[in-house]
């Protein structure tokens, strides 16, 4: 006996259809729109977890960039003498290690998504570009309340005559902070990519991080690169990100057209390959994880 049904006619009696994925990037917009309230359940999972596995808290969001501050203000300041461009040590130090601290936690966070969810991309389908876009969102709670905390000790400072200057670019601070997510979303996939197959890299990426801090002026003024040197240093697209910060809030910084596009294309690229490699690893990484 023929089946009347044609496979057309069966695929209409259903309200979802999951196909395979023909994304070029593996990016569907219309897709992680739909699935918005599982990112919000991500988020909320990640600080359920946090708070319960710590005894203090988001008072670690507190005292991370106090400690990294006084010590980097004790051996660069007071040891090493390193310049701050006029502006006070403490300020110029906490500037740079806030803003890092939003990037690193997203890189961190990104770095190694399938194999901390292989059991649950194993069983169920979701988009799975949604978790680090979780990830993201989450470290800007920590990053809001970090900046606070920079906010406070900048009016202390204006208060007691320090000699700062802020800037229009005050206003571009959540671009920045977007700027930084993309970035951390674009790295932190194509990490997660290799670290699916290569878990030694997951070692590796702590040395990384430390690594890239030190070639990001955080701990130095930028003018304290050698000019011939600047084209290759600006090619870390956080040069941009830290360099406009300390601009808008510290009157400090050179920011150039050409750095913010060499920057940008830097960003695109590696969003674009970053989803490239992520999109070509959730449909095998089962198989090595």
């Amino acid at each position: 006996m023929k089946n009347k049904y044609s496979i057309s006619d069966l695929t209409k009696k259903w309200d979802l259809i999951i196909k395979p994925n023909q994304g070029w990037v593996g990016f569907n917009i219309k897709e992680l729109l739909k699935y918005r309230d599982l990112v919000f359940l991500f988020v909320k999972r990640d600080f359920v977890i946090f708070y319960k596995q710590t005894i203090l808290g988001p008072l670690w969001y507190i005292i991370q960039p106090l400690v990294n501050t006084i010590i980097f203000n004790i051996i660069f300041g007071k040891i090493a003498k390193l310049s701050t461009d006029g502006t006070p040590p403490f300020l110029f130090y906490m500037s740079g290690t806030v803003v890092w601290a939003y990037f690193a936690s997203c890189i961190n966070g990104t770095s190694n998504i399938f194999v901390k969810n292989a059991g649950v991309f194993g069983k169920v389908y979701f988009p799975r570009i949604t978790v680090p876009i979780s990830i993201v969102i989450t470290s800007i709670f920590q990053f809001i309340i970090q900046f606070t905390i920079f906010l406070g000790f900048y009016l202390y400072f204006i208060r007691n005559g320090a000699d700062i200057t802020p800037s229009y670019l005050v206003l571009t601070l959540p671009l920045l902070v977007l700027y930084m997510a993309v970035l951390g979303v674009g790295f932190g996939a194509l990490i997660s990519s290799l670290t699916a197959k290569y878990r030694d890299l997951t070692f590796g990426m702590t040395f990384f991080v430390q690594i890239w801090m030190y070639l990001t002026p955080i701990i130095y003024p930028l003018s304290q690169v050698p000019e011939k040197y600047r084209i290759i240093y600006m090619l870390n697209p956080m040069v941009l990100v830290i360099e406009s910060f300390r601009t808008a809030f510290l009157g400090i910084g050179s920011v150039s057209i050409q750095m913010i596009m060499i920057s940008v294309s830097l960003t695109i690229i590696i969003l674009i390959f970053g989803l490239l490699m992520f999109n070509k690893t959730e449909k095998s990484f089962i198989d090595t994880v």
